[in-house]
């Protein structure tokens, strides 16, 4: 197999309805990738969050478009989440956002919990917003290999 990035790329209204649809994408390309039943799962969770920010704060009551990126590299796995609605300030996700230590549950901002899961469950995480260009959210994980496959 060459390690040339390979891409799947949905385009889907901005609706709760049409996240299982990601969900199952991400299955089905994890799955071919060797990622263990436990990642997959971590990986779904992970990937409803960055959705469902998008469904639930990107566009109000308007319509709207996600784009959901699968890129696989060799044993890597990016998934950006995209839109183009309403950004949000991502200055205090970047900033105070690395834990939840010394902070009460009534301190975190509505929606800051799904960051928070996101990054526990993720190898990486990036988040660019910026106002008029909507908000991007990349998702990374690396197939672990277990010791005796090596």
């Amino acid at each position: 197999m060459t390690n040339e990035v390979q891409k799947v790329v949905l385009t889907l209204p901005a609706s709760a309805d049409f996240v299982d649809i990601v969900r199952l994408n991400l299955y089905g390309i994890s799955t071919k990738m060797g990622f263990s039943y436990e990642e997959i799962e971590d990986m779904k969770v992970a990937v409803s969050e960055a959705c469902n920010n998008s469904v639930l704060y990107a566009y109000g009551q308007e319509d709207g478009l996600v784009e959901v990126t699968f890129e696989m590299n060799g044993d890597i796995l990016s998934i950006i989440v995209k839109d183009d609605g309403e950004s949000f300030d991502n200055v205090t996700l970047q900033d105070e956002c690395n834990t939840l230590h010394n902070k009460d549950l009534d301190d975190v901002e509505v929606g800051g919990l799904g960051f928070y899961l996101m990054q526990a469950l993720m190898d990486d995480v990036i988040v660019e917003s910026k106002q008029g260009y909507g908000t991007k959210v990349v998702l990374t994980k690396r197939v672990m290999r277990s010791e005796e496959a090596v």
